[in-house]
C-alpha cells in the first residue's frame, strides 16, 4: 500500500451539549457500541495507511494520553496537541490546526473525534491527488440534518464548493467533519490563536481553491446523551 498523508483528529472541544457526561469525560472518549467515538477513526485510520495521527486536545486533555496511549495499539503513531496545557483553552478549529501544523506536513486529513462515519475511506489515492494539486482544502458533504437544516455550503457544477449560495441542485449541503486539508489553508492563523475553520474556507471557495464532494454513507454528529443511547441501542452494531 502507498503511503497515505498524516491526519488530525479534533478533539479539543468542551462538549457543552452532551453534558453532564462530558463533565467527567471528553467527548471524543465517550463509549459507541463498545469503544470510544475517537477510536472508531483511529481503527479507519489505520486500515487505510495512515501512519501517524494528531489529537488536538483541551478539556479533559490529560485523559486522552491515559486512554489512547502511543498508538501503537493500533499501528499508529499518536502526537498530542495539548491547547489546554499550552493556551489555557480550546483554540477552535482553525486555531487547533494551525497550532497542530509543524507535526502535520504540507496535506493532510481532518476530522472531527465526535462524529460517527464508519463507512468512510480515507483513501490513498484521492489523498496522493490532493496532495499533488494546487486547492486548500476537500470537504465531504452530508445532506443537512434535522438540526442544521440551511446548510453550509452549495455544490458547484465543476465540483468546487459554493459559499453564497446552492449549486445546480438548489441545495445547500452540511459539512461533515471529513477533510482533506492543505497547510496553506490555516498557516496565516498564528500559532496559539482562537480561529474558526468557517471563514477560510468561504474565503477559499470565492477563490475557487475549495473541493467538495457528496459522502452517501453513515454518518452522524453525535451531539446529545440521547442521541448516543440512540445509536447504542440501534440494531446492527458495528461496522
Amino acid at each position: 500500500m502507498s503511503t497515505n498523508l498524516k491526519a488530525i483528529v479534533l478533539a479539543a472541544g468542551r462538549g457543552e451539549r452532551m453534558r453532564p457526561l462530558t463533565d467527567h469525560t471528553p467527548k471524543p472518549l465517550l463509549e459507541l457500541r463498545g469503544k470510544p467515538l475517537i477510536v472508531w477513526h483511529l481503527e479507519a485510520l489505520a486500515r487505510d495507511g495512515v501512519r501517524e495521527v494528531v489529537v488536538n486536545t483541551a478539556w479533559l486533555e490529560d485523559r486522552f494520553p491515559a486512554v489512547l496511549g502511543d498508538g501503537s495499539r493500533w499501528g499508529l503513531k499518536l502526537h498530542y496537541s495539548m491547547e489546554g496545557r499550552d493556551h489555557g483553552g480550546a483554540l477552535e478549529t482553525a486555531g487547533g490546526i494551525a497550532k497542530a501544523l509543524p507535526l502535520l506536513g504540507e496535506h493532510f486529513w481532518v476530522v472531527s473525534g465526535d462524529i460517527y462515519a464508519p463507512d468512510f475511506r480515507f483513501d490513498v489515492s484521492l489523498a496522493q491527488d490532493f496532495a499533488a494539486g494546487d486547492q486548500r482544502a476537500r470537504l465531504w458533504l452530508v445532506p443537512n440534518p434535522p438540526y442544521h437544516p440551511k446548510g453550509d455550503f452549495g455544490i458547484g457544477a465543476d465540483g468546487l464548493g459554493l459559499a453564497d449560495g446552492p449549486g445546480p441542485d438548489g441545495q445547500r449541503w452540511t459539512y461533515s467533519n471529513l477533510a482533506l486539508v492543505s497547510a496553506e489553508l490555516c498557516r496565516g492563523v498564528p500559532a496559539g490563536t482562537r480561529a474558526p475553520l468557517g471563514p477560510l474556507l468561504f474565503e477559499g471557495m470565492r477563490e475557487r481553491r475549495i473541493g467538495v464532494a457528496r459522502y452517501e454513507g453513515r454518518w452522524e454528529n453525535v451531539g446529545t446523551p440521547q442521541q448516543l443511547a440512540a445509536l447504542n441501542a440501534a440494531p446492527g452494531a458495528g461496522r
